[in-house]
């Protein structure tokens, strides 16, 4: 039997022209290019991958990973003439046929127990925000507010979010998932006009960041008191005032994993539901 090896890949992507990460028929994805790129340069008939976090369409990833099971003969075959590691070559070779706006920044050989989903400890995004005359250069990254915002009171209405929380006001509830998670940091910084808001948690339901976000822009305008965002999260139901901010502003800027020895065990803890606390 051919021995198999699991790969990790890191990657980052504008997500601009994309219809997210999970593929799609029809549409352009980040998973498809991917794929589709690993199948050419392998030559596979297919490359299925699994990633730590599908982002939504139009969101963009600093940080991304995600791993590959494959038989140790295709990545010495890629490699071709290079005398190297052979897994050095495929991030090169990766990089010559995929598109400009998706990027492999490593592969390399996954150590056991890894799991690019259930392994991570937590996810990291930022979500980015201009109050002020926007920059016409960074209008795909950067939401254009048109009121001032406070950022302070921002800050003071995330803290009371923070912790093991049932999170289903502020998600898109799926079928039989859970919206328990743990926040782990929600807070916002200043630099001029821009105003960025860092959140990371063990792990994040659908439109739970652009929920979080939608509210506390509320809070940073005024409209909303500073404890509004903490009674939505108690009623622990969908609040049609909590406006969904869109995609282009959120970037996943990294994913936090545990030691090689703990990764295993990690993933076993990460596949167990949550329950509310």
């Amino acid at each position: 039997m051919i021995p198999r090896v699991r790969l990790r890949i890191d990657l980052a992507y504008d997500g601009g022209d994309f219809h997210g990460w999970a593929a799609q028929p029809g549409l352009r994805t980040v998973q498809g290019d991917l794929e589709t790129a690993l199948a050419t340069v392998l030559r596979l008939p297919a490359a299925p991958l699994t990633c730590a976090g599908r982002t939504d369409t139009g969101v963009h990833a600093r940080g991304q990973v995600a791993h590959l099971d494959v038989g140790e003969d295709a990545v010495v075959a890629a490699a071709g003439r290079y005398d190297g590691d052979p897994v050095d070559a495929l991030a090169r070779r990766l990089n010559g046929v995929l598109p400009t706006d998706l990027r492999v920044r490593r592969v390399v050989v996954a150590p056991p127990g890894f799991d690019a989903r259930f392994s991570p400890l937590w996810r990291r995004y930022a979500y980015r925000v201009c109050d002020g005359v926007p920059d016409p250069l960074t209008r795909g990254h950067v939401l254009a507010w048109p009121r001032s915002l406070d950022a302070d009171a921002m800050s003071q209405a995330s803290a009371a979010l923070l912790g093991l929380r049932d999170f289903a006001a502020f998600c898109k509830q799926r079928e039989g998932a859970t919206t328990v998670r743990t926040l782990l940091d929600l807070g916002w910084a200043r630099d001029g006009s821009l105003l960025t808001g860092t959140v990371r948690a063990d792990a994040f339901c659908h439109h739970m960041v652009r929920s979080l976000v939608g509210a506390l822009l509320a809070v940073g305008e005024g409209r909303r008191p500073v404890s509004w965002p903490a009674e939505v999260l108690e009623a622990g139901v969908r609040d049609a005032a909590v406006t969904v901010v869109p995609p282009h502003g959120l970037t996943l800027e990294e994913v936090g994993y545990p030691d090689d020895a703990d990764l295993a065990t990690r993933a076993d803890q990460a596949r167990t539901k949550r329950e509310s606390p």
